[in-house]
């Protein structure tokens, strides 16, 4: 209301006989349906009804507030594409890409937003995304690991960790990635809370998190809000979807929101993924639940070959975790899209996978960082022996 005329109370009354007005008129058109004489007093009342409105139209405060709205929502879109491509921005530089020479045109983009010049910070938006996409190949390939000497198989290791090359309908893709049978092994998830978490939240890095729960190997876990992120202030280093970590504490229950996100339930030596967590109830007997998205591989066939989210459709490092059969496999598809990463997988012999965390979180951990180390983080996916 701040941004409204001190006078702006002066015509409430004339909106709310416009209201009233507009009640009569479809009390007419009811009155209509029973009795045919009503239609020349209803034809009546809507001239009368737009005649007003007319004048309503041409007051001064009325214009005043119309040109005031359409201000305030171009100043809003501008700024939330300067937020989009700021966060992009942040991801190119958490992976190494030197981006010092657009600061410049980003503090150019701040200038014009104060101003309240969202014209001109809109066009120069357009050259800063321009510049982004340039540098978005040389991030994929900063991610990808020299390829000179890897093994080129579609044969997944049996068990430990592996980086090779596999062959695709699509084209090669290097996958580093780390399998044990759930026979001897099994999945946890470590959290830096005790509990749900809306802001502020803890993190720690892979490293730490398998320190402390003594595991042979893990990789990042479910999207979250960094703290670098101007969207996500108020709720940093939070995460919405459902997790059961290793102490058997659900997190997020109680959001309906992110019910229908997939999720993998490890329990002995299988594991069972589901389209939505809220096919899955709050057993604690279980070793670990995660929900992520999407979900990239189900009965060996791929179930996500695209979206609508610039991110996903970027190449980057792609963390997932998946099975076929009693092994589970946690690992990285190192310059991929999220649909390129389900090809990579499905051509491993990946019969189910979910995909994990990516950007600037990405982690691959066995004996040291494999990918990463990345982002510090408020969830992990361990693997420890049984």
């Amino acid at each position: 209301m701040k941004f409204l005329p001190n006078n702006f109370k002066k015509i409430a009354p004339i909106a709310a006989a416009v209201v009233l007005i507009g009640l009569s008129v479809a009390g007419a058109v009811f009155v209509k349906l029973v009795a045919d004489k009503k239609v020349a007093k209803t034809n009546k009342r809507l001239v009368e009804t737009s005649a007003e409105l007319d004048v309503f139209k041409s007051r001064d405060e009325y214009l005043i507030n119309q040109s005031l709205e359409a201000s305030i929502s171009a100043v809003k879109t501008t700024f939330d594409a300067t937020v989009k491509a700021y966060e992009t921005y942040l991801d190119l530089t958490d992976s190494g890409i030197d981006t010092k020479k657009l600061a410049p045109n980003l503090a150019k983009i701040l200038s014009y937003l104060a101003d309240v010049n969202y014209a001109s910070a809109s066009a120069e938006i357009k050259l800063f995304n321009a510049s982004l996409a340039d540098l978005k190949p040389k991030a994929g390939s900063l991610a990808v690991p020299d390829t000179a000497n890897l093994p080129q198989s579609n044969t997944p290791p049996g068990a430990g960790y592996s980086r090779q090359v596999v062959s695709t309908a699509i084209g090669p893709y290097t996958v580093s990635l780390v399998a044990a049978d759930l026979n001897s092994a099994k999945v946890i998830i470590d959290t830096a809370s005790d509990g749900d978490c809306r802001d502020n939240c803890p993190v720690l890095s892979l490293a730490d998190y398998v320190g402390r729960s003594g595991a042979f190997a893990g990789v990042n876990g479910s999207y979250f809000c960094p703290a670098s992120y101007p969207s996500c202030v108020g709720k940093t280093n939070s995460f919405d979807t459902l997790l059961m970590n290793k102490n058997k504490v659900y997190f997020n229950s109680d959001n309906n929101v992110y019910s229908t996100v997939p999720a993998v339930i490890f329990s002995g030596n299988s594991a069972r993924f589901v389209g939505q967590s809220l096919e899955w109830g709050r057993d604690t007997g279980v070793d670990a639940v995660i929900a992520n998205y999407p979900l990239l591989l189900s009965g060996g066939s791929i179930t996500f070959t695209g979206g609508d989210d610039p991110k996903q459709g970027s190449k980057g490092g792609r963390s997932f975790v998946g099975v076929n059969g009693s092994t589970v496999y946690i690992g990285v598809v190192h310059n991929a899209t999220v649909a390129e990463a389900a090809y990579a997988l499905k051509a491993l012999g990946l019969t189910h996978a979910l995909n994990l965390d990516d950007g600037g979180s990405t982690a691959l951990y066995s004996g040291g960082y494999k990918a990463g180390p990345g982002r510090n983080l408020p969830n992990a996916v361990l693997l420890v022996n049984r």
